[in-house]
């Protein structure tokens, strides 16, 4: 998979709940360009959330390629995310964007990348941008030994937790629930 550095995106399927979230760091090398970017994008009429890593340009052509494949099959998020990874794959154009993305549903979470990759992560955690372990670990922690907590607090704490580690990382953070 493809290594992306300049931000953290988390998102957390537990008890019945989702949620996902980003921090709001935008750096251009290794100097923050801006502090309060917002990573994290509804689509459907808010049944598909969806979290971008990587270049914001990059990240909104695909946003902008996965809302056009939701809606030529009719809202299916797995099928949808195959054909654009399919697309990402084999496209002249689509090939050269570098950004990776988690997709969520009420039912469903994926991580998309430039190599063809549509990934079902383990234990309904999933994590992309350069603190994304420091989040995933965090999360996994959480769901395990403190499990009376939302999916939404877990993404949170999980994303302080990167935001206190990762220089690429910050505590603006935005979340978003289903």
């Amino acid at each position: 998979m493809i290594e992306i550095h300049s931000t953290t995106i988390l998102a957390v399927m537990h008890n019945g709940q989702v949620a996902i979230g980003g921090d709001g760091q935008a750096t251009m090398g290794n100097t923050i360009a801006k502090s309060n970017v917002k990573k994290i994008r509804k689509l459907q009429d808010g049944k598909i959330v969806v979290g971008f890593a990587g270049s914001t340009a990059d990240a909104f052509t695909l946003l902008d390629r996965f809302d056009e494949k939701l809606n030529a099959y009719s809202g299916n998020m797995k099928r949808a995310a195959i054909e654009l990874a399919k697309d990402w794959r084999t496209d002249r154009f689509l090939r050269r964007l570098e950004a990776m993305l988690i997709t969520a549903s009420k039912d469903e979470l994926l991580i998309l990348s430039g190599t063809g990759d549509v990934l079902e992560p383990d234990h309904q955690v999933a994590a992309i941008g350069s603190g994304a372990m420091y989040a995933q670990s965090a999360a996994l922690a959480l769901k395990k030994h403190a499990p009376h907590l939302s999916a939404e607090e877990i993404v949170r704490e999980g994303l302080t937790i990167a935001a206190d580690i990762c220089i690429y990382t910050n505590h603006n953070l935005v979340i978003e629930k289903l």
